[in-house]
């Protein structure tokens, strides 16, 4: 059969049938070796650097593995194409991006990102875990908060955006939200606001979902958490270096914002000894909010998809943007 080359997001045909490296285990690699396009599978071995892949590769499925910041600027040899199961590609040397087409995993998270979240909402208003007696002494009626009237702020309104806002919405909340283009029209129950500092004035809790980029790097520092309500409870499942840590672990010191639930960290993770991980206004977790549920399918799903296109010769879904950084 033809296989297509890629140029500019589009296939063009070649003569073989595409060679795929596989970095995403087992049920991928059934999905993959499934197609009709009968493609010949590589299995890349876990003790092999993730960028030292067969040389008569076309395809590359990968996720966020260590070691590829030390690629060699000669890479990635022949690929034409490389399907990342993240949304971000931060952990890709930055050249890598000028050479074969990148797909993204958009959205194949956002539903456990979004329960996610949810839970470190109501967790920190029902406080379940501060206020379980250990003792007869400690049995005592503590206020719990509760989520009706309160803000709920999301920056980013990409997949996982939205999907906060389906599970948030039947609480009675007041939604707010900021996104880097206009609204092309009015979403029942959602008001936007035209900067940071506007939607940390008036949420409670904030939601970071957006995109890591030259432009959202410490988007959350000093003067921004300058604006917050001493309620706000910042959420973010984005990436580490949205936020200025020492700027945040300042602010929680001082009483200027209540707490943070932090999925990401920059460095990730961080290293020992840092205040972080005892802090007690922190709820640190490990870079997990993207499992669960059947995100394997999805992310099988939507290769297939890319694969299709791919054989077909025409435009792959979800190619990073160099230009957005997203």
């Amino acid at each position: 059969m033809n296989t297509p080359r890629i140029e500019n997001g589009r296939a063009s045909t070649s003569v073989r049938s595409p060679i795929i490296v596989n970095q995403l285990g087992p049920d991928i690699r059934a999905a993959l070796a499934d197609h009709w396009s009968r493609p010949l599978i590589i299995d890349h071995p876990a003790d092999r650097a993730p960028w030292e892949v067969a040389p008569e590769a076309d395809v590359l499925v990968t996720r966020p593995l260590a070691g590829w910041h030390k690629a060699p600027a000669d890479w990635p040899f022949g690929l034409r194409w490389i399907q990342t199961a993240s949304t971000g590609v931060d952990f890709f040397p930055a050249w890598l991006l000028e050479g074969p087409v990148v797909t993204v995993g958009r959205g194949i998270s956002a539903d456990p990102i979004a329960e996610y979240v949810l839970a470190a909402i109501l967790g920190f208003e029902k406080r379940i875990h501060d206020i379980r007696p250990r003792s007869r002494e400690q049995w005592k009626i503590t206020p719990l908060g509760s989520l009706s009237g309160k803000t709920i702020g999301i920056a980013g309104f990409g997949a996982i955006g939205r999907a906060v806002v389906e599970r948030v919405k039947p609480f009675g909340v007041n939604i707010r939200v900021l996104r880097r283009s206009a609204w092309p029209y009015v979403l029942p129950g959602i008001q936007p606001v035209d900067s940071i500092e506007q939607l940390v004035e008036v949420s409670d809790h904030l939601v970071l979902a957006l995109p890591a980029t030259t432009k959202t790097a410490r988007l959350i520092n000093a003067d921004v958490l300058a604006h917050a309500k001493t309620s706000l409870h910042l959420i973010n499942v984005a990436r580490g270096r949205i936020i200025n840590q020492s700027a945040l672990l300042q602010a929680l010191d001082e009483g200027k914002i209540a707490g943070a639930t932090l999925d990401v960290t920059d460095p990730e993770p961080p290293p020992e000894g840092d205040p972080i991980y005892s802090h007690p206004k922190v709820v640190l977790t490990p870079h997990v909010s993207w499992t669960g549920g059947e995100d394997v399918k999805r992310l099988a799903d939507k290769t297939l998809i890319n694969l299709d296109a791919y054989a077909h010769g025409v435009p792959l879904a979800d190619v990073f943007d160099t230009n957005l950084e997203y």
